[in-house]
C-alpha cells in the first residue's frame, strides 16, 4: 500500500531502469559502430555524431536518440552516417547484435521480481527496444517467466510516450490504470504514465538526472531496490 493509491500492477522500462543504462549499451554501442564503420569504410566518429555518442568517455549524450527512441527510429539516426546502406539493414544488425549484449541488472532480478510477485502484483514490461530484444534480454538474466506482460515498440501496442502501451497492460492484466505504477528511466516512460494515468516512479540508472525525472514523476528513486520500500509507506 503506497501513501496515496493501492498498487495492482507495475510495469517496467528495460534499458536504465532493470539494466544499467551505461554499463550495458555503451560498450555494445562502441563495437557495433567499429563494426559498421570497418564494413561501410564510414569514419567512427561520423557515426558517433550520428547519434550523439561521445567517444572520449564512452558514453551517450544526455540527448542521444539511443536512449528512448525505439529501435527504428536509432536505425534512422545510423543510417544517416552510412551512405547507402539501408534503415532495414541497420535495424536488423542493431536487434541481432543487442539480443546478445552483456547485461548489468541493477539488483539481483529474480530475488526482487519474486518479492513483488509475493506481494500479488501483476508484473509487465514495455519497452521501445523490439519485442525480440526484450525477451533475449529477460531471458539472458533468468527472468523471462517473472513477466506477465512483455512488449516492444513493435508489439502492436504503439510505443512511448504514447499511453496506448501502458494501457494494453492494464486491460490484459485486468487492472485499472490507476492502481498501475510505472517505472523508467526517462521522461518518455513517465510521461506515458501520466498520459495513462497512471503512477510513475523514475529511476537514476539511466541518463537523466533526478530534476529531470521529477517535473513528470510521483516520485524518484536512487533504484529499483527502493520499490518494496515505497510500496510499504
Amino acid at each position: 500500500m503506497t501513501g496515496t493509491t493501492r498498487i495492482d500492477g507495475i510495469v517496467f522500462d528495460k534499458d536504465g531502469t532493470l539494466f544499467d543504462f551505461h554499463t550495458t549499451w555503451s560498450g555494445w554501442a562502441r563495437a557495433l559502430m567499429e563494426h559498421m564503420s570497418d564494413l561501410h569504410n564510414v569514419p567512427v566518429a561520423d557515426i558517433a555524431q550520428a547519434i550523439d555518442f561521445d567517444l572520449v568517455t564512452n558514453r551517450f549524450l544526455p540527448g542521444s536518440v539511443m536512449i528512448s527512441a525505439n529501435n527504428r527510429e536509432c536505425a534512422e539516426a545510423l543510417a544517416k552516417a552510412l551512405p547507402g546502406v539501408s534503415v532495414d539493414d541497420v535495424e536488423e544488425q542493431m536487434v541481432a547484435s543487442s539480443a546478445t549484449a552483456q547485461l548489468s541488472p541493477v539488483v539481483p532480478l529474480a530475488a526482487f521480481l519474486d518479492g513483488l510477485s509475493e506481494r500479488g502484483l501483476k508484473v509487465g514490461l514495455m519497452t521501445n527496444d523490439s519485442e525480440f530484444g526484450a525477451r533475449a534480454h529477460l531471458e539472458a538474466a533468468g527472468v523471462l517467466d517473472r513477466f506477465d506482460f512483455v512488449a516492444g515498440y513493435d508489439s502492436g501496442h504503439g510505443h512511448k510516450p504514447n499511453a496506448d502501451p501502458l494501457l494494453a497492460f492494464a486491460r490484459l492484466m485486468g487492472l485499472t490504470p490507476a492502481r498501475v505504477v510505472m517505472v523508467g528511466d526517462s521522461t518518455h516512460d513517465l510521461i506515458a504514465a501520466r498520459a495513462a494515468g497512471m503512477q510513475s516512479l523514475g529511476v537514476l540508472t539511466g541518463v537523466a538526472e533526478a530534476e529531470e525525472l521529477s517535473h513528470h514523476a510521483d516520485r524518484v528513486l536512487p533504484d529499483i531496490g527502493h520499490i518494496p520500500a515505497w510500496l510499504d509507506e
